[in-house]
């Protein structure tokens, strides 16, 4: 009696889906995947590593990590609650705002908590008189260099198509709060810009 041979169909991927909020699991660090210069999207597509998004996405793994380096010099409850969201950041500008299907984005919310975080700080702060130069103590001047790249990184999210306008509008808004924060850690101790430098200063003696 002659056997039945079934012809295998495509094998499916019975993983389970990763939950929105699930922490991601990492079993390996190096997968080789990256070495033709291609890199993988929140949505599995694969696009060059020199692409405009991928370039957005590193400078605010930059911004990320500077901030860590803030945070050694004066541990901050707020910064360290912000280091967590632009991993949120990262993963908005990993998926084309096009996609359809639930995403993890930027919201308004985060954006109105910055700028609520930026009055409270601000206020206790003396109105500025001229512009400040970066620089002063320690902690300050690593957030005043955060805040640098934290602009360098918003300009990159703004030169991506098909973002959520929310994530540029976050880092901007982040920006301020780096500026504020590194006044603060100042203590009024600060250098402001003369226009002219030394030359204004030698005509007016």
């Amino acid at each position: 009696m002659a056997q039945s041979h079934k012809v295998p169909g495509p094998v499916r991927n019975l993983r389970p889906v990763r939950k929105r909020d699930e922490p991601v699991r990492l079993t390996r660090i190096y997968t080789r995947g990256g070495d033709a210069g291609l890199t993988s999207l929140g949505d599995g597509s694969r696009i060059a590593k020199t692409d405009p998004r991928v370039e957005a996405i590193g400078q605010v793994d930059e911004l990320n990590s500077v901030l860590g380096w803030a945070l050694a010099a004066e541990p901050n409850a707020t910064l360290a609650r912000i280091q967590n969201e632009l991993f949120d950041v990262g993963a908005d500008l990993s998926v084309p705002l096009a996609e359809e299907g639930e995403r993890l984005r930027v919201t308004q919310e985060s954006v109105d908590r910055l700028e609520a975080e930026c009055d409270e700080a601000n206020a206790a702060l003396e109105p500025l008189k001229s512009f400040v130069l970066p620089g002063g103590n320690e902690a300050a001047s690593r957030l005043y260099l955060a805040r640098a790249i934290c602009r360098r990184a918003e300009r990159r999210v703004l030169a991506v198509p098909e973002t959520n306008p929310l994530a540029a509008i976050y880092l901007n808004r982040l920006s301020d709060l780096l500026f504020i924060l590194a006044r603060a850690a100042n203590g009024g101790d600060e250098v402001l810009w003369r226009p002219g430098g030394l030359s204004a200063k030698r005509s007016l003696e």
